[in-house]
């Protein structure tokens, strides 16, 4: 029953009177960027805009997009849930309510955000739900965390582009990505970022649909 219990607790979002408490100050993060060595928190040209990603393990989600021409920064950390400045053995108790997350702060003149949404859906399983292949959890799932209703508007019509390329395909259809807005976004501790830069050796933890995004039919 305990083993039950701790599965459950993992794939299922916790109660009010679950949440752990936090805390006030953010935890230990990098300064700059192991690649670029520019300042991972800013301040950034007001030109940029920013995406917010959820698809399981976030070592190998940042590594995907932190090379893409007009990607100026990208960070790990945890977004969606409810707990303030959350350490990473705190998210993975599931009490949080965050998904780990990577925050890419790009350039729309030289990369759309539905383009970084369509590298998301094909790069990962999003009809998992609060899994990825054998990562299991909440904090695995896999969400859009828009930074405004525009880009709410496109991961909603991006999101039923892939729907439909999944059906096409003959896979699982039922999409289970959290799509909404989400304006915290708490940085990882600082071992954490850029993860794979340091370590290549290490897992990066996605699991593909084998699926290609329909890129002439990008929304």
């Amino acid at each position: 029953m305990f083993l039950i219990d701790m599965f459950n607790r993992k794939t299922t979002m916790p109660s009010p009177a679950e949440i752990l408490p936090g805390r006030a100050g953010e935890v230990s993060a990098a300064q700059d960027h192991a690649l670029t060595g520019l300042p991972l928190k800013g301040p950034f040209d007001e030109r940029l805009e920013i995406a917010s990603l959820a698809m399981g393990q976030f070592w190998g989600a940042e590594k995907l997009f932190w090379s893409l021409d007009g990607v100026q920064v990208t960070a790990v950390g945890y977004a969606g849930g409810t707990t303030p400045n959350p350490t990473y053995q705190e998210v993975l108790t599931g009490l949080t309510g965050h998904a780990q997350a990577v925050r890419i702060v790009f350039d729309p003149a030289r990369i759309d955000y539905t383009d970084l949404l369509a590298l998301f859906f094909e790069s990962h399983d999003p009809t998992q739900g609060m899994r990825q292949g054998s990562d299991i959890g909440t904090f695995f799932r896999s969400a859009i965390f828009a930074s405004d209703d525009r880009q709410l508007a496109q991961a909603t019509a991006v999101a039923d582009t892939y729907r439909k390329a999944l059906s096409e395909a003959g896979r699982d259809a039922r999409i289970t990505t959290e799509i909404r807005t989400c304006d915290a976004f708490y940085y990882a501790e600082a071992h954490h970022q850029q993860y794979l830069f340091r370590n290549p050796a290490a897992r990066s933890g996605q699991k593909p649909s084998g699926v290609a995004f329909p890129r002439s039919a990008k929304a």
